[in-house]
């Protein structure tokens, strides 16, 4: 998935900000749980160029929609943790089943 990252004659990498732009891409839907496979396969598309766009515009906004649902399920179990930490108030002593 990583491009080719050339090296000056100091040895050191050069990162230009087109490739610091990738990187930041990959870090960002890995961190949001898309899977490698599907990296893969949009990093694949973006190495062919316009024909692919399509294919990755979908991609994302299949990716969009999945994060769209884990959001709402993160929501509602804020949710409920709320309600059982209220339910405990500053002075209840009762135990859970």
């Amino acid at each position: 998935m990583l491009p080719e990252i050339e090296r000056g004659t100091d040895g050191h990498r050069r990162f230009t900000p087109r490739l610091i732009d990738w990187l930041t891409l990959l870090y960002w839907l890995r961190e949001t749980g898309m899977s490698l496979k599907q990296m893969r396969r949009f990093t694949t598309l973006a190495k062919a160029g316009d024909a692919g766009i399509e294919d990755r515009r979908q991609i994302l906004l299949d990716h969009a929609e999945t994060l769209k649902s884990k959001r709402a399920t993160l929501e509602k179990c804020e949710s409920i943790l709320t309600i059982k930490i209220a339910s405990y108030g500053p002075d209840t002593k009762e135990d859970d089943p």
